[in-house]
């Protein structure tokens, strides 16, 4: 389509362009993560991983974390959670994501119970293994 066929922007020439905002918006670049960073990311994913395995299949949906800019409580999926990681790890920042609809609490655990019954499961294989 050619420029002339569309209708004049009412703003040409506004100082007070809304369309500012938006520019100032995508000017708030986030540094890309530092390789620690990106180290602990990429165990965050592999762990995540592991987790998922073990524990989706005890009908555990995910994870919830307690934010602390609003006091609540965030349930995330194993794959929004997953991608939240993956987005992080490329863009150097999560983007805001739809919450839960109607979580139930009992389906979420939080990351440390992810970790400590997966090193319940391992001290048990380990103690099989040696007992074999």
């Amino acid at each position: 389509m050619r420029d002339d066929a569309l209708p004049p922007d009412p703003f040409a020439g506004d100082p007070n362009d809304p369309v500012w905002a938006l520019d100032a918006a995508d000017a708030d670049t986030p540094e890309p993560v530092s390789a620690q960073e990106r180290d602990e990311l990429l165990a965050d994913l592999r762990d995540l991983a592991v987790y998922q395995a073990l524990l989706e299949q005890r009908s555990v949906r995910g994870v919830v974390v307690d934010c602390a800019e609003c006091q609540e409580p965030h349930y995330h999926d194993w794959a929004l959670l997953r991608a939240s990681l993956e987005q992080l790890l490329a863009d150097g920042r999560m983007r805001p994501h739809e919450p839960a609809f109607d979580p139930n609490p009992a389906a979420y655990v939080s990351w440390e119970y992810c970790r400590g019954y997966t090193d319940g499961i391992t001290a048990t294989a380990r103690q099989t293994a040696k007992s074999s």
